[in-house]
């Protein structure tokens, strides 16, 4: 296990530039603008956008803001607001929900071909707020060209009951796991939404890497129970998932859990 303590990118060993999507549970708008945050203090260029919906007041983080048509030319206004911004949110338009309307996958493709969007940061999945979600078959929306995609469990689902409380899309997980309502959430039940071809990483790109964040370690009630998921994730055959970050958020606290061969 290796510590990377306030630094996101480093735990997550990105590159020069990527288009990252966010999926899962537990945490994926905080973990979206936090990077956003950090990569703008290494000044670089930054677009965060979803493929769903957020609320506005999530959106409203990021320090510009803007309503994209796919119908109309937008580049150049985009390119303006980035190099004035350093870091924009995009989307197409508010709801009268409170959220903001996500952009399709060829839009977020398109505007990662743009010379001047240094990270592209897409929010692909919905989860009402729950620590773990396993995907409906229309869901997760992930572009094309996305270079890694970053699964969430909050780690406050650890040992809970397996409940619509804790979980979006509780039929979807209860059939990949075997879980009954009256059964807790173990790691050993939790790892196959992770394994399982209609899981968490479902709709992934063939070339995309796979990195799971294990967030909320700050509440976690049993961290060796998260040590154990950590490591039953880095070591299945069929996920090739590239690491685990173990951490919080909140106290901008990352631990890197590698397999065997890495």
């Amino acid at each position: 296990m290796k510590k990377a303590p306030g630094n996101l990118r480093s735990a997550l060993a990105l590159g020069a530039s990527e288009h990252i999507a966010i999926v899962g549970g537990g945490g994926k708008s905080t973990l979206l603008f936090a990077l956003a945050r950090e990569l703008r203090r290494q000044s670089l260029k930054v677009v965060t956008t979803t493929t769903t919906n957020v609320w506005l007041w999530e959106r409203d983080q990021a320090p510009w803001a803007l309503y994209l048509s796919e119908e109309a030319s937008w580049e150049n206004l985009l390119k303006e607001a980035v190099e004035k911004q350093g870091h924009v949110f995009v989307s197409r338009e508010a709801l009268s929900s409170g959220k903001a309307a996500g952009i399709s996958k060829d839009m977020a493709d398109a505007l990662f071909q743009e010379p001047w969007v240094e990270y592209l940061l897409v929010e692909a999945d919905g989860a009402a707020g729950r620590p773990v979600k396993v995907p409906m078959p229309h869901e997760p929306v992930i572009p094309d060209s996305a270079t890694a995609v970053i699964a969430v469990v909050g780690l406050d689902a650890l040992g809970s009951a397996c409940t619509e409380k804790n979980v979006f899309r509780i039929d979807e997980f209860r059939k990949i796991t075997g879980l009954k309502s009256q059964n807790r959430i173990t790691p050993e039940a939790l790892v196959k939404i992770f394994a399982h071809r209609k899981g968490i990483f479902k709709e992934s790109p063939e070339k995309a890497r796979r990195i799971v964040f294990l967030n909320k370690s700050d509440i976690c009630e049993d961290l060796e129970e998260a040590r154990i998921l950590a490591q039953h994730i880095v070591q299945l055959p069929d996920a090739a998932v590239d690491r685990v970050v173990l951490g919080s958020l909140h106290n901008e606290e990352y631990n890197v859990i590698l397999g065997e061969e890495r």
